[in-house]
């Protein structure tokens, strides 16, 4: 027992609790708020004033849509280079039969060294132009086979579908990222009779793990010019080293897919990408695209040649994704396409925390 303020021992005391029946009125008592709509408080933003509308349209912007090779045309100029390529083989052999002479007539043993010379010379050129075009050659049946396989797909027909997946089986032998795939598919053979699906599981199969390379190799390349770019004194040196790596990005995504091409085919892919590229305006971009991608808290934060670098690397990268697209044997179906999204956090890994923060303030 407790005492009190005087001293006084307090004896227990029941306090009495309101029962349910109390309750019950005073919830009956209690005035009951009418349904009401709300359709006229609520504020719309505008599009124009909506920060990841806008920035969300910069990214997007960057994609360009799927690179397609151009048709190959015979051309006057084309035929003007050819006539004057022979010409010139002619003056060359001209001004090599005189000298092989002028050497014979000063010694004998002057003009069989020339001879030897020229026959090696000889050789080793006719062994380049015929590695520059089977290169050209192999360029040319990748396309092929590409188009054959989406031919199969919408036509439905499955011997064809089976034939160019056998065609792509072929092609991509030699490579041991596929050796899950191709066993995987002969497990399978025969057991699908769809064309669509047996297309889609060949894609699946076959070109995911070359993706995935493919996916490496890109932000691999664009890592490098945007740190590169980031720290060279010169312009000259941006640009060159830019040519640099998206010649060797074009090269390893040529011979992961198969291609293998030569200096001759490889020049013919650059000219693909660059001429997709200035085709869909994807050429140059100017510092609100920077601020409107990574934020204007970022931006201003960063350095003039910082914000640069990161530009290259995403132009690098949107090279890269087109040369896929030229150099891929299947179009896309059952996988994804990248996008500038898939290496944006990579590049500027501050851009997500940016942009958010700008959309809750």
């Amino acid at each position: 027992m407790n005492d009190d303020s005087n001293g006084r021992r307090r004896r227990p005391a029941a306090f009495p609790v309101g029962t349910e029946d109390a309750t019950s009125r005073e919830l009956e008592q209690t005035p009951r708020r009418a349904p009401g709509s709300f359709s006229d408080k609520i504020v719309m933003t505008p599009d124009a004033d909506d920060p990841f509308i806008e920035t969300t349209a910069a990214i997007e912007a960057l994609n360009p849509p799927e690179a397609r090779p151009p048709r190959r045309r015979l051309s006057f100029g084309k035929i003007a280079a050819g006539a004057f390529g022979i010409l010139i083989s002619l003056a060359v052999g001209l001004w090599v039969d005189r000298l092989v002479r002028d050497l014979f007539s000063r010694a004998d043993w002057l003009g069989y060294g020339a001879v030897a010379v020229v026959a090696i010379g000889a050789a080793a050129f006719l062994i380049v132009v015929a590695r520059e075009i089977f290169g050209m050659m192999q360029l040319t049946a990748v396309q092929a086979l590409k188009a054959d396989l989406a031919a199969a797909a919408v036509a439905g027909k499955a011997q064809a579908a089976r034939a160019a997946t056998a065609r792509l089986v072929h092609l991509l032998a030699g490579n041991p990222r596929t050796a899950k795939g191709r066993a995987r598919l002969a497990e399978t053979e025969g057991e699908i009779i769809d064309a669509p699906h047996l297309v889609d599981l060949t894609e699946r199969e076959l070109l995911a793990p070359l993706d995935r390379e493919a996916r490496r190799i890109i932000l691999g390349a664009a890592k490098r010019v945007s740190i590169v770019t980031a720290v060279s004194p010169r312009a000259l040196v941006d640009l060159g080293y830019v040519l640099y790596e998206s010649a060797r990005m074009i090269r390893a995504m040529a011979e992961l897919y198969g291609g293998r091409p030569g200096t001759l085919g490889l020049l013919r892919l650059m000219r693909d990408v660059v001429a997709h590229l200035a085709v869909t305006g994807s050429i140059a971009v100017g510092d609100s695209l920077v601020q409107q991608i990574l934020g204007h808290g970022l931006a201003s934060k960063l350095s003039a040649r910082l914000g640069e670098g990161v530009i290259n690397g995403l132009m690098t990268a949107r090279i890269g994704i087109a040369a896929m697209d030229l150099c891929r044997p299947m179009p896309f179906r059952a996988l994804k396409r990248p996008s500038i999204g898939d290496f944006l956090a990579d590049l500027a890994p501050g851009a997500g925390r940016t942009e958010s923060a700008t959309g809750k303030a």
